[in-house]
């Protein structure tokens, strides 16, 4: 079974051929996709790994996660999957993002009191 790993604390200039080359001396490696930012296409610093089986994701963890590749210290764990609503555009009115904040956050369609500095108006 596949397991992915979080790789953070990446340099921005680290390649995907790089972290295969690194992650490959512990095992087999299906994927890495390092994530970018989506304006820009730069690299946001993290990636994820994807190991053919749970042995060679932990001993890829006890091998690599706190060591340093370009200057920085690897921070390697299992992913998480992602938490529902977490992401751009989320419409949680207790969020605060996207476009659900609502009047009392001064989201999407909400009037700011301009002399408070922010919340809703008040009639």
């Amino acid at each position: 079974m596949e397991v992915k790993l979080y790789v953070g604390n990446l340099s921005y200039s680290t390649t995907e051929d790089e972290l295969r080359t690194l992650f490959s001396q512990s095992g087999t490696v299906t994927d890495v996709a390092i994530i970018k930012d989506r304006d820009s296409g730069r690299s946001k610093g993290f990636a994820f790994v994807t190991m053919a089986s749970q042995a060679e994701a932990e001993q890829a963890i006890k091998a690599l996660n706190g060591t340093s590749v370009g200057e920085r210290e690897l921070k390697v764990n299992p992913a998480r999957p992602r938490e529902e609503g977490a992401g751009r555009g989320s419409f949680s009115p207790r969020s605060g993002g996207g476009f659900g904040g609502g009047r009392s956050q001064g989201g999407f369609g909400g009037q700011r009191n301009r002399n408070s500095g922010g919340g809703s108006r008040r009639y």
